[in-house]
């Protein structure tokens, strides 16, 4: 599949994920369609507390107040089963959802599959519409998108 267009519906799945909130792991299944009326920041990382991947979602971890402030909630997903994210988000203190998407098929929806390397780096912002407002996709998987460049994206849907 192609990677959405500014201005494309995203595609809609469903994907088992867990949270860790207070050192209790809470599993639970987040469908995007349920998230109508939010703004929801999808971040594709390639691997569970590598190097790049935990810098990155550190760093949103960090903005999550902000984030939260706009009204938009943040969804890590990665090929990993959940088991490896809660080891990761108990080593990072993330308190965000991380999705599992163990068949890949949310990352070929979103054509953000990288032969050789799993997946690409990439960071979707979808409107409380249900549409693809911004988009970053990275080309090898060693930049990302800064918390603050996502939060202005965001910042220019509630204004």
């Amino acid at each position: 599949m192609s990677i959405p267009e500014v201005g494309e519906s995203a595609p809609t799945f469903t994907l088992p994920g867990m949270i860790v909130r207070d050192g209790v792991r809470t599993d639970d299944e987040y469908d995007l369609s349920s998230e109508i009326g939010r703004t929801v920041v999808l971040a594709f990382y390639p691997g569970d507390a590598t190097a790049v991947c935990t810098a990155q979602l550190c760093s949103y971890q960090a903005e999550l107040d902000e984030f939260d402030d706009l009204g938009a909630v943040v969804w890590g997903v990665s090929p990993q089963a959940l088991d490896s994210h809660e080891t990761f988000a108990r080593g990072s203190s993330l308190t965000f959802p991380l999705l599992s998407d163990t068949s890949g098929s949310v990352i070929r929806d979103y054509g953000v599959r990288a032969p050789g390397i799993g997946l690409r780096r990439s960071v979707f912002v979808i409107g409380p519409d249900g549409v693809v407002r911004w988009r970053h996709v990275g080309l090898v998987g060693l930049r990302f998108p800064k918390a603050e460049t996502i939060r202005a994206q965001i910042e220019l849907l509630v204004s």
